[in-house]
């Protein structure tokens, strides 16, 4: 039977820092404000003549490297994202292109702050299908630039990034299995009020902004995150306490302690990255894991639950050994 399994991790983050004394400048907040409601203390913004492809490619790179794969063994490139360059071509054939790769599968998806868990349930289907041996998967966003900086509900909680992993081929189980949902009556708690064919010419005018009710956003996101959590342990006759890691969507530290808690798993359990990165979507669960692979808390052979939770709503998540 063949599995998938992770074979390299890589990320990338746009240059310039933000932090939340920066953010005392621009909008009527404080940094104790922030870091006791949010856990954020710092996140990195793009440039303005940055894209969300220029920071795919880097931290594929990253990733292929880690791998010990080039170009040419890619053979599926999936993107997760809400701020592609472009409407279209779709943002993971311009990754094609750009990294010398052709012919293969290059598509992105599109589920909110939940991208990267479809992403990768996606490429492991395709992998257990014999359907690729060697696949780019990314999470990533330019965030920032769909904020109202004068908004300080949503201003202070966001950042830019991307993580790439690669998904290669298993005797054994990598991914062990994966849970995805989504329930559309809750669109308007979390939404971005401008698309393609709704209202486009507003688009640069002030009325396009993430639009956020972040009480019940925090409601439905706890109870959600902690039942496809059960859902994946439950699913493999697994106990929780075998978990060596979770690594979870970084929204706001609140969210993720209040999931801990309903899991009852301790802290030292859960990996971090918030306060650095702020919320940066379908990029923070991979750039998650890379962080925690390269400092050397996951190790080879540790049980793994990724889980993300975003805007639609949609929610997912990844029980693996790394």
């Amino acid at each position: 039977m063949i599995y998938s399994k992770i074979a390299g991790t890589g990320r990338y983050l746009p240059e310039k820092i933000l932090t939340n004394a920066d953010l005392e400048k621009l909008v009527d907040t404080t940094d104790e404000w922030i870091r006791t409601r949010t856990g954020v203390e710092r996140r990195h913004v793009a440039s303005e003549d940055q894209t969300t492809s220029d920071l795919c490619v880097e931290a594929a790179k990253k990733a292929m490297e880690s791998a010990n794969v080039t170009a040419d063994d890619i053979d599926l490139i999936i993107v997760g994202t809400t701020s592609p360059d472009l409407i279209f071509p779709n943002i993971a054939t311009i990754i094609q292109d750009r990294m010398g790769i052709h012919g293969c599968p290059a598509f992105s998806i599109e589920a909110a702050c939940t991208g990267f868990i479809y992403a990768l349930s996606t490429a492991d289907k395709f992998v257990r299908a014999g359907e690729a041996k060697c696949a780019l998967i990314i999470g990533a966003e330019i965030i920032t630039k769909l904020i109202d900086w004068s908004d300080r509900s949503t201003c202070v909680l966001f950042g830019d990034g991307a993580g790439a992993v690669i998904v290669q081929p298993s005797d054994e189980p990598g991914i062990i299995s994966t849970h995805l949902g989504a329930d559309g009556q809750y669109r308007d708690l979390l939404y971005y009020p401008v698309g393609a064919s709704k209202d486009l010419a507003k688009a640069g005018l002030g009325d396009s902004r993430i639009i956020m009710k972040g009480n019940e956003v925090f409601k439905v996101a706890v109870r959600t995150l902690g039942n496809v959590a059960e859902q994946a342990l439950k699913a493999n006759n697994i106990d929780k306490d075998d978990l060596d890691w979770l690594v979870p969507h970084q929204a706001n530290l609140r969210i993720i302690q209040a999931t801990a808690k309903r899991l009852k798993l301790p802290m030292d359990k859960v990996i971090q990255t918030v306060q650095d990165h702020g919320n940066t979507s379908a990029a923070s669960v991979p750039m998650a894991l890379d962080v925690a692979v390269r400092d050397g808390r996951i190790q080879r052979g540790h049980l793994i639950l990724l889980e993300a939770f975003g805007g639609g709503f949609t929610w997912g998540s990844v029980l693996m050994r790394y």
